[in-house]
């Protein structure tokens, strides 16, 4: 269906993408993956010819109909439904041609063509769409003017899933879009009858959805099959082979060079010398298996506060004279990990900002610690970052009185070290942003953090970052998101905000998810007892207690482990060389530091003992 042959792009003097090659299979469903900045938007404009490239070609099909959203919303005074309609262009252009035509052979084609594209059942359709991506019957009949930039963007994705296109390129389609849409979004493309290329940091619908995954990484893409799964697998594979192979590699390159050293002189083997410079000259280098810089989380940890941090006691809370929510109970302690769960538009949010005291209860009761400190983060704070200031000059305002060093310590927390600090805010990547938004946040160890949309910049591996950080952190965490396997991999409790009040949902998030695409029985399941939810919540805190305590076992090992390694080396100095020898060890005799170096050998070995137990230990309660 498509094959793109030695594509390069550059972009203000920097090659993009440096001659990618690869050939997708037809009716393919592919995951367009990499590190922000890759060049994965430059390749799929590349593809749908929207940009240009300065070497290579991109085939498929002549006739092939291409699908892909521009980057302005659609606007005006059409409604949701009327702009869906309008995508299909054949369908319209033939019911306005029906409109006026009098020769009946032609009328009889049109219907007949009208048949044929299932134009009588498009009007269903549309709004199913719309539907599944979050409008009511209501919402379908109102001026696109009257929706804010995240609708609208609905509302073009909607227009490109229902024109149905031989090619359909989707970017990032879950951005603009909840927990709810994601899922519908995910199951509709499941059953995608053509070829359809996905940029997505989603590792659901990567997995769940696409059945090949196209990795762009240093300009070149790899076409691996299956999901996302599959593909870390592969990849790991292939990169211990790669090592592997430059390792012998290099090897047999300091045997070539040594006996062209030793031989180059004599005249009896200047003939075999030579051989072997061509020989090594010839030898095109194996490049080095190396990873991307990881991205860097760490959320400091805060003193400890008595449960429970905030209780609602029949609170409700609105803006102005609208009420938003009512009827609000629930508690949060030092150790819950909550998800709130439910439409946009259905009131997270507000319940986030009840919670993070920026809103105050309307009516009932809110009770808070008086010494909690909240670290709320949300996109308009990744937004708002001043572009022409560096991380350093932002965190050193936040964090006035504060020494440099703490404040580049602060930084250091989330990968901002060294001359990284430095670089202006505007020259970062939006993952970058939303770390440095998140380094703000928590500059004062906050003792609950609320996370609203926080994944939304960050691409699959800094998301896996962020879930450890969160797994790391000793406070309370609400979060919103859209990404399942983030929820799924860090929350304990889910709060379903629905029907202007906010409960505890029973069941899981399978469950949930299953209600959503109406799915199984009866969904209306019944809340569980009190006293099992406490139950569930005091094991999910010990179970977290537990693995922050194997991770400090096991730093503390390896610290320990560093420094009698430095210790055994010092004592190694001593005995060979006397003179360099450091000040504890300089005055001991051979028999004295051979004693030292037998204490050290075993003090090092039951280190290494400790670590062993702490890091198996840590991997069983990481899989249970």
């Amino acid at each position: 269906m498509l094959n793109i042959s030695g594509v390069t792009v550059r972009l203000g003097g920097r090659t993009i993408l440096d001659r990618a090659t690869a050939a997708l299979p037809p009716k393919s469903r592919v995951g367009l993956i990499g590190r922000n900045g890759a060049g994965k938007s430059t390749l799929m404009k590349a593809i749908c010819g929207l940009g240009e490239m300065d070497e290579g070609s991109i085939e498929m099909p002549r006739d092939a109909r291409i699908g892909y959203i521009a980057q302005e919303a659609p606007a005006g005074d059409a409604t949701p439904f009327e702009t869906v309609l309008a995508a299909d262009t054949e369908r319209a252009a033939l019911l306005a041609e029906a409109e006026t035509c009098v020769d009946p052979d032609r009328l009889g084609e049109i219907h007949e063509r009208l048949g044929a594209i299932d134009a009588y059942t498009a009007p269903a359709r549309a709004a199913r769409i719309l539907v599944g991506l979050g409008f009511d019957e209501e919402m379908q009949g109102r001026p696109l003017d009257s929706y804010s930039g995240g609708w609208k963007m609905r509302v073009a994705l909607a227009a490109l899933l229902f024109s149905e296109p031989d090619l359909l390129l989707l970017d990032e389609p879950s951005n603009h879009l909840d927990l709810e849409a994601t899922l519908w979004l995910e199951n509709f493309l499941k059953g995608y009858r053509a070829t359809m290329i996905v940029i997505s940091h989603e590792r659901d619908l990567l997995n769940n959805v696409v059945d090949h995954i196209l990795h762009l990484e240093q300009g070149k893409v790899t076409l691996y099959p299956g999901g996302y799964d599959a593909f870390e697998r592969q990849r790991a594979e292939r990169l211990a082979q790669q090592s592997a192979a430059r390792e012998k590699q290099m090897a047999e390159r300091q045997r070539l060079q040594a006996f062209v050293d030793r031989w180059r002189a004599k005249a009896s083997k200047a003939k075999q010398a030579q051989s072997r410079v061509k020989a090594l000259a010839k030898m095109a280098p194996i490049a080095a298996a190396t990873e991307d810089p990881t991205l860097s989380f760490a959320f400091p940890s805060p003193d400890e506060l008595r449960p429970p941090l905030v209780t609602l006691d029949m609170a409700a809370v609105g803006y102005g004279e609208r009420t938003v929510l009512s009827r609000l109970n629930l508690r949060l302690d030092p150790d819950d990990r909550v998800a709130l769960l439910g439409r946009n538009g259905n009131g997270k949010t507000t319940l986030a900002r009840l919670l993070a005291a920026q809103l105050a209860p309307k009516e009932g009761e809110m009770t808070a610690s008086g010494k909690m400190r909240v670290g709320y983060f949300t996109q308009y704070q990744v937004e708002e970052l001043d572009g022409g200031d560096t991380p350093l000059e932002h965190m050193a305002r936040q964090m006035k009185g504060a020494t440099p060093a703490a404040v580049r310590a602060q930084l250091g927390r989330f990968g901002f070290s060294g001359d990284r600090a430095t670089q202006k805010v505007g020259s970062l990547s939006g993952g970058e942003r939303a770390r440095l938004a998140l380094a703000l946040i928590t500059r004062d160890a906050p003792h609950m953090l609320i996370l609203d949309e926080p994944t939304n910049h960050l691409d699959v591996d800094a998301r896996e970052a962020l879930v450890q950080a969160l797994n790391d952190y000793s406070g309370a965490v609400v979060v919103v998101s859209h990404d399942r396997h983030m929820l799924e991999l860090t929350a304990d409790r889910l709060v379903l905000v629905d029907g202007g009040t906010a409960q505890e949902f029973a069941g899981t998030l399978d469950d949930y998810t299953d209600m959503v695409l109406g799915k199984g029985g009866d969904t209306a399941k019944p809340k569980p007892a009190k006293s099992n939810a406490k139950d569930d919540r005091r094991a999910a805190a010990a179970a977290r207690e537990k693995s922050q305590g194997l991770r400090k076992a096991v730093k503390a090992a390896e610290e320990e482990m560093a420094k009698l390694t430095a210790q055994r080396s010092a004592i190694d100095l001593a005995m060979f060389d006397p003179k360099s020898a450091q000040p504890a060890y300089a005055n001991l005799t051979m028999t004295e530091l051979m004693q030292a170096r037998g204490k050290v050998e075993k003090a090092l070995e039951a280190a290494e003992a400790r670590w062993l137990e702490a890091s198996e230990a840590l991997e069983e309660a990481m899989a249970a």
